[in-house]
């Protein structure tokens, strides 16, 4: 499973109102094994989404994701954050793989380490953009970051418009890394994010909730494949 995009059953519902467009975005992992709907009043974000990493990288009976704000070319995401209306949670059904050298965000992790403690590569962090400290200008304020949850009423993990980590590419921007015990667990949350629209004009969407877990093995075959083929790794 190592290295596999989630396939993913889209269909779109879009209602057109002057220049505003709301936008359902109903997605599934074939098998059943994740649901996530998100309304908002722009077009330029267009969802969550996820990629399987592989199961087993950096523990027994763990499966690695990562989460993806979907935008329009030329978008940008600047902040994910929550408040009092709009709280922020993400978490997991059972609890997170949390590496010894790694950090809360993305800009802890160190890759000058992985030669020596490889399942660092699969901690659980928050990011906007980036996979490790190497030019990230990632800032956080009033988070509270959990062993398995982080939440929020009054708080974000943000860049500033002039960091291009936040630039979409190829459609996605990166948010979070994950890596869950139980291969039945569930990764879930809501977020409310904000960024830049392609004509420099601001985007943002609340309280945006999604669920992603591993395919059923069915889904795995309608891929061609046998079943999961992860690497056993322990941790750090």
């Amino acid at each position: 499973l190592e290295g596999l995009s989630a396939l993913w059953i889209q269909r779109f519902d879009r209602e057109e109102k002057g220049n505003d467009m709301n936008v359902k975005r109903f997605m599934m992992i074939a098998g059943g094994a994740a649901l996530l709907t998100t309304t908002v009043a722009q077009a330029d974000f267009l969802g969550l989404s996820a990629d399987i990493v592989g199961t087993d990288l950096a523990d027994d009976g763990t499966w690695t994701a990562r989460i993806y704000a979907d935008l329009s070319a030329g978008s940008r995401l600047d902040a994910i954050y929550g408040n009092a209306d709009n709280p922020l949670l993400m978490g997991t059904s059972s609890s997170l793989y949390q590496n010894t050298f790694g950090g809360d965000t993305s800009a802890s992790i160190n890759p000058a380490l992985y030669a020596a403690f490889d399942s660092l590569r699969y901690d659980s962090w928050v990011t906007i953009g980036l996979e490790d400290q190497g030019s990230n200008a990632l800032a956080s304020i009033g988070i509270n970051f959990g062993a398995d949850s982080i939440s929020s009423s009054d708080g974000s993990w943000y860049i500033t418009p002039d960091d291009a980590q936040g630039q979409e590419i190829g459609g996605r921007v990166l948010i979070a890394q994950f890596t869950s015990y139980g291969y039945d667990s569930v990764l879930s949350g809501s977020i409310s994010m904000q960024g830049k629209n392609a004509d420099g004009s601001n985007w943002s969407a609340e309280s945006v909730s999604y669920e992603f877990a591993l395919p059923a093995p069915g889904a795995l075959a309608l891929l061609g494949l046998a079943g999961f083929a992860g690497r056993r790794r322990r941790r750090a």
